[in-house]
């Protein structure tokens, strides 16, 4: 996995989680966080490589980074 240059200001890590749960838990964290803050999220799920850019777009937050590994994939999402 490449590293980003993104900072982030919190995360979550849902490896293991089941879909939707990876998301669930990015849209629960969303939403205790204050606009321009970046959240990080940690998942093992392949269907986030879909289901978070679909969520950022349709919610109006930013999508800034997404890193694919080999047992996991990292999503830097800004609120707006």
């Amino acid at each position: 996995m490449t590293d980003t240059d993104v900072e982030y200001d919190e995360s979550v890590d849902a490896r293991g989680a089941a879909c939707p749960g990876p998301l669930m838990d990015l849209i629960g964290k969303m939403r205790d966080v204050d606009s321009g803050t970046v959240v990080r999220l940690v998942s093992d799920n392949d269907r986030s490589l879909t289901d978070v850019p679909e969520w950022a777009a349709e919610a109006g937050n930013d999508l800034l980074a997404v890193e694919e590994g080999e047992d996991h994939n990292e999503f830097y999402v800004e609120k707006a």
